[in-house]
């Protein structure tokens, strides 16, 4: 059976000036439908990188990254687009973006206008998804009202109004109540699970990732544990800085 989410020896490199970054050396995962992945890794491990090859927005300099059985690389930008848009959907805390005056529940109908959708049953499918995250009695407020617990719950409600198949975030709730942030995560494992959605979920806080099915962790842009089920696999050794720069 294929994996819903490939990744096959995928590289990336960024330029420094003139020096070549290797931000993610050779990683190999699958991800299959409905499962919860948890990505653990440190500022500048290259778990960012993952998560935009994942959803589509960056593309891989070597190696192949698979969305069901289909290689990213092979698509073009507007069927990228379209998958962004429909199956996967990406969420990071420094997205929330919003026009003047704007209702939280047309915030989050706008995210369905390439569905052909009228805005009214767009707006009718908004509500729900808002009502799923718990912040339905603040659909007509504008929102610039938002507290920053709403503001990640709004966002999920953009993400979940798609249906998506693959949702992937990156840090998405920056809270600083503690409360607020544990039920934030939890909300999303629920909901997620509900609705048969595959999850793949970044953070540098372990504690955020209690719950998921797969915990992954990497560093220096090397997949380096996965753990399921509570056993812990080591992956192969990885190779020295002059084995990746050689």
């Amino acid at each position: 059976m294929t994996s819903l989410l490939s990744f096959l020896n995928a590289s990336k490199r960024h330029l420094d000036g003139g020096r070549e970054i290797m931000v993610l050396d050779q990683v190999s995962l699958d991800i299959d439908a409905g499962v919860a992945v948890g990505l653990f890794g440190a500022r500048r491990s290259g778990k960012s990188t993952l998560l935009r090859m994942a959803a589509g927005i960056t593309l891989a300099d070597s190696g192949r990254v698979c969305f069901d059985g289909r290689d990213m690389a092979r698509m073009s930008a507007a069927e990228r687009g379209r998958l962004l848009r429909g199956e996967i959907a990406f969420m990071a805390s420094g997205d929330w973006r919003t026009n003047p005056g704007e209702s939280v529940v047309d915030h989050v109908a706008t995210s369905l206008g390439s569905e052909s959708l009228t805005m009214r049953d767009a707006r009718r499918r908004a509500l729900r998804a808002l009502g799923q995250v718990g912040v339905s009695a603040s659909a007509e407020e504008p929102t610039a009202s938002l507290s920053l617990d709403e503001r990640a719950r709004v966002m999920l409600a953009r993400a979940l109004v798609r249906e998506p198949r693959l949702l992937v975030l990156d840090e998405p709730a920056l809270m600083p109540n503690l409360t607020d942030r544990d039920e934030f995560y939890a909300l999303l494992r629920t909901t997620t699970r509900e609705h048969g959605m595959a999850l793949l979920l970044a953070s540098e806080q372990m504690s955020v990732l209690q719950g998921v099915g797969v915990l992954i962790s990497i560093a220096d842009g090397e997949v380096v544990t996965t753990e399921e089920r509570g056993s812990v696999v080591q992956l192969p050794r990885r190779r020295t800085a002059a084995e990746r720069s050689g």
